[in-house]
């Protein structure tokens, strides 16, 4: 895929996540479905011939790397952050929160600062790391909320509080 298509599915998986992080979904449990959009996402990014700066491959690696983990750190901040529930017939639903938002927030200036140290550095940074960033997060995230979502007592037709 070119830069153009790379940048415009960017935008259209993060506003299609956030449009459904902020409102309530039931969780099913399904986690094939779950893994698409990552799988999807790390596969374009594989893909980008500019994933590693081929002038810089050792400086370029080590940002990708920590621009991983540090994703991985906000799904895991990102999944904590949702707030998980039984309905009263015993279904499990979630929904974004504030600290959710500042959760994408953080992701958005690790994002900013990792391309300014690149750049700092004389590293060209393609779509490829943001697409496998984006990748790690997501799946990361959704690994959290199923994780919690299952570890939820039930409420045994008692309403949930809050």
């Amino acid at each position: 895929m070119n830069s153009t298509a790379n940048v415009a599915l960017i935008i259209a998986v993060v506003g299609y996540v956030v449009a459904r992080q902020f409102s309530a979904r039931q969780v099913t449990g399904d986690t094939r479905r779950m893994l698409i959009i990552p799988a999807v996402l790390a596969f374009l990014a594989f893909r980008d011939h500019h994933l590693v700066d081929r002038a810089h491959p050792g400086t370029s690696m080590t940002l990708l790397v920590i621009s991983i983990v540090l994703e991985v750190g906000v799904g895991f901040a990102w999944g904590f952050t949702t707030r998980i529930w039984r309905d009263e017939s015993g279904g499990v639903w979630s929904k974004g929160t504030k600290a959710t938002l500042a959760a994408w927030i953080g992701m958005v200036v690790v994002r900013v600062l990792l391309a300014v140290i690149g750049s700092a550095l004389g590293v060209a940074t393609g779509q490829g790391a943001l697409l496998l960033s984006l990748a790690a997060v997501l799946l990361v995230r959704t690994a959290v909320v199923s994780w919690r979502a299952r570890e939820l007592q039930p409420s045994y037709g008692v309403p949930a509080a809050g």
